[in-house]
């Protein structure tokens, strides 16, 4: 009787068993649609992105130099309420030509513009980005940061208008793998995480902002409650181990 008893409470207790989805396989870019600035949408410029001994890569060894190919790795479906969970690191040495600001820099896209709607040109779809950020040897540069390329949100209830927000990580000097999840709750809440901590929080993003291309077909003001998620390359190499959601709107736990 006791034993039956312990058997009901603990399956009672125990967390309903979480879905993720493996986003990047391991073994190609299946599922994934490359757009870089300048390129039609599907060309993977200088083949950029790539699978190297399963890993998804961000390579500039065919580059002479970089002249504003920026780029983007779309997934192929639209999300709205999901965890995101990438482990990544930088590694290797920066392409010439490449932005200062864009040293060891990389970027997770969230409620992305859709990629076939980004214009020929556009540097950055809209979205919200969490910031992957690499140390230089001298600056504090935390990880997990917001930036906000055609969007604003709200910190603690008030309008944010800057493009950047640094969050609370501490700053990843070498080449380690360093896992950053990023929960999203549609419109509502964003919550980036750094190996397990939360580092930063924000709520409610919207369409605004000096990166909203002309004859953009949301208005300034629209709530953003869902969109495609997409990797960046800025120029400088980098790594992903892993690429899954956990999608909440089908998972138990939500």
């Amino acid at each position: 009787m006791y034993l039956s008893l312990l058997v009901l409470v603990t399956a009672c207790t125990q967390k309903p068993k979480e879905n993720w989805i493996r986003l990047f396989n391991g073994v190609n870019l299946d599922g994934w649609i490359p757009k870089f600035s300048g390129y039609p949408l599907g060309e993977n410029y200088n083949e950029t992105f790539r699978v190297e001994d399963s890993l998804l890569t961000v390579d500039y060894s065919r580059y002479d130099t970089f002249r504003g190919e920026f780029g983007h790795l779309f997934y192929r479906k639209k999300f709205s309420h999901y965890k995101l969970r990438v482990v990544y690191r930088f590694t290797g040495q920066q392409v010439p030509g490449g932005p200062d600001w864009a040293f060891k820099n990389n970027g997770v896209m969230l409620h992305c513009q859709s990629p076939e709607s980004m214009e020929l040109d556009q540097n950055f779809p809209v979205s919200i980005e969490a910031q992957l950020l690499g140390g230089d040897g001298t600056h504090n540069r935390p990880t997990a940061n917001l930036c906000t390329p055609g969007t604003h949100v709200y910190i603690n209830g008030e309008l944010y208008t800057k493009h950047c927000l640094n969050s609370s990580s501490p700053t990843f000097y070498g080449t380690e793998w360093v896992t950053v999840e990023i929960e999203v709750q549609g419109d509502s809440i964003f919550h980036h995480l750094v190996n397990g901590d939360t580092v930063l929080t924000y709520t409610h993003p919207i369409i605004g902002g000096n990166f909203v291309p002309d004859n953009f077909a949301l208005p300034e003001g629209t709530p953003l409650k869902e969109g495609y998620i997409a990797l960046q390359a800025e120029s400088h190499p980098t790594q992903f181990k892993k690429v899954e959601l956990l999608d909440l709107d089908k998972n138990e736990s939500r």
